[in-house]
């Protein structure tokens, strides 16, 4: 795959923070160099070593620690000799992901009083009684929170990375102001920056110490370019590994097992949303929408991955609700799967039913590539993911009758939800590849530190 790097000027030319690197990070998609099977195009073995720190807020698997996995996979490929580490502000099973890919990986706790802080438990009818309750509880912790940042500062210190490439929010912010001295920051921007106001501002106010973001849909980069301008965004698109996410046999015996069920009747359509429990995923609407289709088994697959007060629902919540729409009985409740790979096989239909624009839609796109019928909040960066009735069905976000009409369609019509799924696997390997998505990455990387 040929790459246009040498016609990018996305950054100021400026030297590396360690002579060693300069070769390493030389990485342009040349034909003459050679590829592996995937399509990877590999490195000189006189390449220097580059070293990249990732920061993520969350030690749980949610979309954007899936894109944090497929870039240290892309870098671990593209550079073999790169030195990568993270660094976590929770434990969780993201740790042992990274272990996999060879990222050497720290663990520093977020005080408790930051790691509540947010839009969500900000806005409201009345912000002036959060904001003193937060500012108590942050002016509570000083010590905490200076001992936090003492660690993180240090430690990035030992890292000495070349590059530091934030992956939330939270992230973000606290990046700012821990990084050493002329260590280049990347911002990688998972969401619409103008839906939350409260951190559009922070990070309004920080941006003249960040050197770029990375937008993962269009729609991102047209929103976070108002929010941040003259910050440079460009655009790499989330990436689904198509060889792993693939069609196969299913198991919905499993499926029943896993969420504690007895087993379906044989022939019974099983419909599911696969998704963490932020209350903007649509999970009330999608228990709204299963009690108006009757003679289908809904799953909901997922967790709570988030401490943000109010950003999310609970499972008590979500199984209140389905009692209270008579589908308790046909729901299914499978806690968050490390690879939902089985998952999305053994569903006919993956339901995405976000409540506001989407800005990429991941699980869309693994269930695409696993060939399954996909009915979509066509909203934001999802309505780029699908053609409406060639690879699947969108609804506006938050329609109910709409999306009963896509499910209960599916539902009844095997031929559909047959060619929707086959046509929806072309599409993931022509637009969802790995390789693409390396391309891409290392293109940002090389233009930031040449």
């Amino acid at each position: 795959m040929k790459s246009d790097v040498s016609s990018l000027s996305l950054f100021p030319c400026r030297g590396l923070h360690s002579p060693e690197s300069r070769s390493a990070i030389a990485v342009v998609c040349n034909p003459s160099w050679g590829k592996d099977t995937k399509g990877f195009v590999t490195l000189s073995e006189k390449s220097q070593v580059m070293r990249i720190t990732y920061l993520n807020p969350v030690g749980m698997i949610g979309g954007a620690e899936r894109v944090l996995l497929t870039a240290v996979r892309s870098v671990r490929t593209r550079l073999p000799q790169a030195s990568i580490s993270v660094v976590l502000f929770s434990e969780g099973p993201l740790r042992g992901a990274l272990d996999v890919l060879g990222a050497t990986t720290v663990v520093i706790p977020l005080p408790p009083a930051l790691a509540g802080v947010g839009d969500s438990q900000l806005r409201g009818g009345s912000r002036l009684i959060p904001a003193v309750q937060t500012l108590g509880r942050i002016a509570g912790a000083a010590p905490e929170i200076v001992d936090f940042f003492r660690r993180l500062r240090h430690t990035l210190r030992t890292l000495r990375p070349d590059l530091i490439h934030s992956n939330g929010l939270k992230t973000h912010a606290i990046a700012f102001a821990a990084r050493p001295p002329n260590v280049p920051v990347i911002w990688h921007i998972h969401d619409f920056l103008s839906h939350r106001p409260i951190m559009a501002r922070v990070l309004s106010k920080l941006r003249r110490g960040v050197r770029a973001g990375i937008a993962i849909s269009s729609a991102v980069q047209r929103d976070a370019t108002g929010v941040l301008p003259g910050l440079t965004i460009p655009v790499v698109a989330n990436a689904v590994d198509t060889e792993h996410f693939s069609p196969g046999p299913g198991d919905g015996a499993e499926l029943d097992r896993l969420a504690g069920m007895s087993s379906a009747l044989p022939g019974t359509i099983c419909v599911g949303l696969v998704a963490t429990y932020a209350n903007w995923k649509g999970h009330d609407v999608f228990l709204d929408a299963l009690a108006q289709v009757p003679n289908v088994r809904g799953y909901i697959i997922g967790g709570p991955i988030y401490t943000t007060a109010g950003s999310q629902f609970t499972r008590e919540e979500l199984e209140r609700r389905a009692i209270a729409n008579g589908v308790s009985e046909r729901l299914g409740f499978i806690p968050f799967q490390p690879d939902p790979l089985l998952v999305y096989r053994s569903l006919d239909v993956v339901v995405h039913a976000s409540t506001r624009a989407e800005p990429f839609g991941l699980t869309i796109a693994e269930a695409m590539s696993c060939g399954r019928a996909v009915v979509v909040s066509a909203a934001g960066g999802a309505s780029d993911l699908f053609t409406e009735g060639l690879d699947g069905l969108g609804h506006p976000p938050g329609d109910i009758d709409r999306l009963v009409h896509a499910i209960a369609h599916l539902a009844t019509d095997s031929d559909l939800r047959f060619r929707l799924g086959r046509t929806a696997r072309v599409t993931a390997l022509q637009r969802f590849g790995l390789a693409r998505y390396a391309d891409k990455l290392i293109a940002v990387y090389q233009e930031l530190l040449r």
